[in-house]
C-alpha cells in the first residue's frame, strides 16, 4: 500500500475589528449583532473613533447621612450649589466651608426643584415647599414658598415644573395640578386646574413639561401633563385662564413614567424615563408638526432597560442629567441595594453601563458633574480612580465571522490600545455565544505582577493576562498576544483593572486559521 501525502496550504488568516464604538446592545439576536457593538459594555464608553476607559471620582464634600437631591442655583454671573441631606438642606459650594439652613426641616430628602427667575423651589409630598433665593443685597434666604390657595395643603405638593412663564404644582395623588393666577408671579395666589375632567385613563399626576417644538422657547412651546398611567395631555396656548389662548391639543398614550424624576431637557425634547425606556416625546407623540428625535434614545438598550423598571419601578433614586462637559446623558437607575447608570453618548446614540457608583442623585455645578452618596458628594470626571479604588472595566464584543464562515481556530490577537501609563489587560476570545469569564488582572505595580518586558507575558499555555506596557502616552500600543480557541463566530474580552489610568482602545487584529475537514 502507498501513502500519499497531503498537500498543505497556508490557512493563516488576518483581520481587523474595529472597537465597538457603537456602543452595547441588549436588542439584536447575538447572532445577527454587528460588529462595532458589544454585548456587554461596562465602565467603558464608546465616542466616534475609540473606547475608553470611563473617568473616575474624588470625595468633595462628606456628609453624616446620604445625599439625595443636588441642584444648582444660577442668579446673574455666580451660581450656588444645594444639597439635600440628613433633613436638612445644605450649600455645598464650597469644599471647604459647607453650611447648613438650620431654620428649615425636612421629612424626606429626595425632592423635586425647579428655578424660575431667581428663585429655587424645592418639593416632597410631605412638607411645605422650601424657596431659596439671594436678594438684590446678596443676602441668602431659604423659607416656606410664598403661595396659599384654598383647600390646598401644601405639603402635598409634590412636583414642580415651569412652563409659559408660571410655575406648575402638581398635588400628590390627585390628578390636580396648581398655577400662578398671573404669569410671572413667585407669589401670591395659586389657582387649581383640575385635569381629571379630561383624563382618559385617571391615576395620578406625576409631572409637568414644556415641550417645544421649534428648539428654543416661544409661541410654538406645548404644556405637557404626565400621568401615571402613561397618559400625556398636551396643551397649546399662553393663557391658561381665557378659553381662546388654551386649547387641548390631545390626549396621548405613552409608558408610565418612573418616579417625580422622570423629565429630561435636552435640545428643545423632552425625555421622559418610563417602564419602555428612555423616550423623546417627538417618538412617544404623533403630532405631524414636532421635529423628531435623531433616534429613540433607549432603543438599543431596550431589553436592559425593562429589565430594570420590571423589579424596580419603585425604588427612589431614578434620575436623568444631561453631562455636557463630556458629551453625554446619564440614567441613574436604583438595583437591588445598588446602583448602575445607562449612559449614552449624545452625539453618536452609542449606550454603555456604569457600574461601581453608588450614587442616590446627580447635579452640575459649574459644569462639572457630581453625585450624592450614601456618605457624602462626589466630583466625578476626575482622575481615573474610584476615590483611590481601581476601576474595573469589562467589554464583551459581538460575535462575528471574522470574514469566514468555516470552522476557525484563532491564535493571536492584536489589541492596539493607547494609555498614559502601563497597565494589566485580560484579553480573550468567546466563541459561538460561549459565556466564558476570566477573571481581572491587577495593574501594574500591585503585588504579584511584572511588566510584559520582564517576564513570560503570554504563551500558548497562558494566553491571558497580559501586562501590556507603554512606551509613551501618544503612542499605540501593538502587540500579537496568544490566544487558543475554536469555533465559527468570536467575541472579543476586553478586560482591565486600574487606576490612574486612561485607557483607549481602538481596534484589535486577529489572526486565525481556517479548518479544512477536521482539525
Amino acid at each position: 500500500m502507498s501513502l500519499r501525502l497531503a498537500q498543505r496550504t497556508n490557512k493563516s488568516i488576518s483581520c481587523t475589528l474595529p472597537a465597538p464604538i457603537k456602543g452595547l446592545n441588549v436588542r439584536d439576536n447575538l447572532s445577527d449583532m454587528g460588529r462595532e457593538y458589544a454585548i456587554k459594555m461596562d465602565n467603558y464608553l464608546p465616542s466616534d473613533t475609540k473606547v475608553s476607559l470611563r473617568p473616575g471620582f474624588v470625595s468633595y464634600v462628606q456628609t453624616e447621612a446620604k445625599v439625595c437631591t443636588l441642584k444648582e442655583y444660577h442668579v446673574g454671573s455666580s451660581a450656588e450649589f444645594l444639597a439635600v441631606s440628613g433633613g436638612k438642606i445644605w450649600n455645598i459650594s464650597s469644599r471647604t466651608n459647607p453650611y447648613s439652613y438650620d431654620n428649615v426641616s425636612l421629612s424626606e430628602d429626595y425632592c423635586q426643584t425647579a428655578q424660575y427667575k431667581n428663585y429655587l423651589y424645592f418639593v416632597n409630598g410631605l412638607d411645605v415647599p422650601k424657596v431659596y433665593y439671594i436678594d438684590d443685597n446678596g443676602v441668602e434666604h431659604l423659607e416656606d414658598w410664598g403661595f396659599s390657595a384654598t383647600s390646598l395643603q401644601a405639603a402635598n405638593i409634590v412636583n414642580v415644573g415651569v412652563s409659559k412663564q408660571r410655575l406648575w404644582f402638581v398635588e400628590k395623588n390627585t390628578l390636580k395640578v396648581w398655577y400662578t393666577q398671573t404669569a410671572g408671579n413667585v407669589s401670591g395666589t395659586l389657582q387649581c386646574f383640575d385635569l381629571s375632567q379630561v383624563s382618559r385613563f385617571g391615576g395620578r399626576l406625576i409631572a409637568v413639561a414644556n415641550w417645544t417644538q421649534d428648539g428654543g422657547q416661544g409661541i410654538d412651546d406645548l404644556t405637557v401633563f404626565i400621568t401615571s398611567e402613561g397618559e400625556a395631555l398636551v396643551y397649546s396656548g399662553s393663557d391658561i385662564n381665557r378659553a381662546d389662548m388654551w386649547t387641548l391639543k390631545g390626549s396621548y398614550k405613552i409608558s408610565r413614567p418612573i418616579g417625580y424624576n422622570c423629565l429630561v431637557a435636552y435640545q428643545g425634547d423632552v425625555i421622559v424615563i418610563s417602564e419602555d425606556g428612555y423616550i423623546p416625546l417627538s417618538k412617544a407623540l404623533p403630532l405631524g408638526q414636532v421635529n423628531a428625535s435623531a433616534y429613540a434614545f433607549s432603543d438599543t438598550i431596550r431589553g436592559l432597560v425593562l429589565a430594570r423598571t420590571a423589579k424596580y419601578a419603585t425604588k427612589k433614586g431614578w434620575q436623568g442629567i444631561i453631562y455636557g462637559r463630556g458629551g453625554y446623558a446619564i440614567f441613574n437607575v436604583p438595583i437591588a441595594n445598588q446602583f448602575e447608570q445607562h449612559v449614552v453618548n449624545v452625539n453618536t446614540g452609542a449606550w454603555c453601563r456604569f457600574t461601581d457608583l453608588r450614587s442616590q442623585c446627580w447635579g452640575e455645578f459649574n459644569g462639572r458633574m457630581f453625585f450624592g452618596s450614601d456618605d457624602g458628594i462626589y466630583l466625578f470626571d476626575e482622575g481615573y480612580s474610584d476615590n483611590g479604588v481601581k476601576i474595573c472595566g469589562s467589554v464583551e464584543q459581538a460575535f462575528h465571522n471574522l470574514g469566514s464562515d468555516n470552522l476557525k481556530k484563532i491564535q493571536l490577537l492584536n489589541p492596539r490600545t493607547k494609555s498614559s501609563s502601563a497597565y494589566a489587560l485580560v484579553i480573550y476570545t468567546n466563541m459561538d455565544m460561549e459565556k466564558r469569564n476570566i477573571d481581572y488582572e491587577e495593574s501594574i505595580g500591585h503585588s504579584g505582577t511584572t511588566k510584559w518586558n520582564e517576564a513570560k507575558w503570554s504563551n500558548t499555555l497562558s494566553p491571558i493576562g497580559t501586562k501590556w506596557g507603554v512606551i509613551n502616552e501618544t503612542d499605540i500600543q501593538s502587540q500579537w498576544i496568544a490566544n487558543s480557541s475554536t469555533g465559527y463566530k468570536a467575541s472579543i474580552v476586553f478586560k482591565t483593572k486600574t487606576k490612574g489610568n486612561l485607557i483607549e482602545w481602538y481596534e484589535t487584529g486577529v489572526r486565525y486559521e481556517v479548518g479544512s475537514g477536521v482539525l
